[in-house]
């Protein structure tokens, strides 16, 4: 019995506790950690669902990411109450993400206008090899010096290019100024903070989030590859 009851005060006093989503290509995953002993308290782990409309595409649903991100925190947090431990103690949340991967949705309805492209689609492969035969010598690392990456199917410039070209609904979207376009770190962040009654639109410079557009030199989206 003491130690029954030592352990439940060890929990309830526990300090700061820190969260992270863990949002890869093929799950998801939300853990939560003692800040000061770096401890997994707990975590749940959800399987997601891929795709193939064509040889060579690689798609995911948008709204099933989200909702297996809110499934994994509301797992998470019911095994933490069951350990006795203070959700409200979570004092921060970190979004670590499947890279590349790219999206593009209505900032009105909050609704995505096409599912998700996978970092490892290859659809744009014959837009790469376009534009790479357009540089001066064929040189794939033509404008790495403001992007800092070849032009690749990989990166999310060429995939946002193909949905403008071949998605009704999001050449709308841009004609009309609704469209909102950002890796899955980009689309969960909104989505956590309001999505459309607020949502925060934003990413960070990190390999999480390579769009092919950022110019490294200004720290600014670079109209000339729009």
């Amino acid at each position: 019995m003491n130690g029954t009851m030592a352990a439940s005060s060890h929990r309830i006093m526990l300090g700061p506790l820190v969260a992270a989503i863990d949002q890869g290509t093929s799950s998801t995953r939300f853990l939560v950690f003692n800040s000061k002993t770096a401890e997994l308290l707990s975590h749940h782990q959800v399987e997601i669902k891929q795709s193939f409309p064509k040889e060579g595409w690689v798609e995911e649903d948008p709204n099933e990411i989200l909702q297996s991100v809110y499934e994994c925190m509301e797992r998470t947090c019911e095994k933490l109450t069951q350990l006795n431990i203070d959700i409200s103690n979570i004092k921060a949340i970190g979004v670590t993400n499947q890279r590349e991967t790219t999206l593009v949705w209505d900032k009105e309805t909050g609704e995505p206008l096409y599912n998700a492209i996978v970092w490892l689609d290859l659809r744009t492969q014959s837009t790469v090899e376009s534009l790479i035969n357009k540089t001066p010598g064929r040189n794939k690392n033509h404008l790495k010096h403001k992007t800092g990456l070849p032009i690749s199917t990989y990166f999310s410039a060429v995939k946002l290019r193909w949905l403008m070209d071949n998605v009704k609904e999001v050449h709308e979207a841009v004609v009309s100024h609704r469209a909102m376009f950002g890796t899955v770190d980009s689309w969960l962040i909104w989505c956590l903070t309001g999505g459309k009654s607020g949502g925060v639109h934003c990413t960070d410079v990190t390999n999480a989030s390579r769009t092919m557009l950022f110019n490294i030199h200004t720290m600014d989206w670079d109209p000339e590859l729009c």
